[in-house]
């Protein structure tokens, strides 16, 4: 009996799959839980049509986001911090304080994806990273200038 799955089940497959199984499995367990429905040609096509949507949209996400890491990439931000009267920095430039400042130059970017593989502890140019998801970074400078 060919079925539509409405919720993951272990061993069998993922929601939204169309998936051949015993007549009693599928009566006694998948249709009695609520688990999947009879497969219907208009069924199956909602799914097949579903499924084309979803992944035409993944497509353009990702398209998006290559764009912006192309722009992104290789920009420099300034970022400020205080700083004593010898030259010694107080506190350590924290990815919110970079995702402010790409929010300026026009970046809207979320904290949690910016890398610094160290704390800036200190004035000078760092290298950071922006991975926008798995496969899409863009490599940016940070400029840690004093406060004024």
């Amino acid at each position: 009996m060919k079925v539509i799955l409405k919720a993951d089940v272990k061993g069998s497959g993922k929601k939204g799959d169309v998936i051949e199984v015993s007549d009693g499995f599928a009566k006694n367990f998948l249709l009695k839980r609520g688990l999947a429905e009879i497969a219907t040609a208009s069924g199956v096509n909602e799914i097949e049509q579903r499924k084309s949507a979803d992944a035409f949209h993944k497509a353009e996400t990702v398209k998006a986001l290559k764009e912006l890491a192309a722009k992104m990439n290789g920009t420099q931000v300034n970022v400020p911090i205080r700083v004593g009267k010898n030259g010694k920095v107080f506190g350590s430039v924290t990815t919110d304080n970079i995702a402010q400042a790409l929010a300026e130059q026009g970046f809207e970017v979320d904290k949690k994806k910016i890398i610094a593989k160290i704390a800036f502890r200190s004035l000078g140019l760092f290298d950071a990273e922006v991975r926008l998801m798995e496969g899409v970074t863009a490599k940016i400078k940070v400029n840690v200038i004093p406060l004024e």
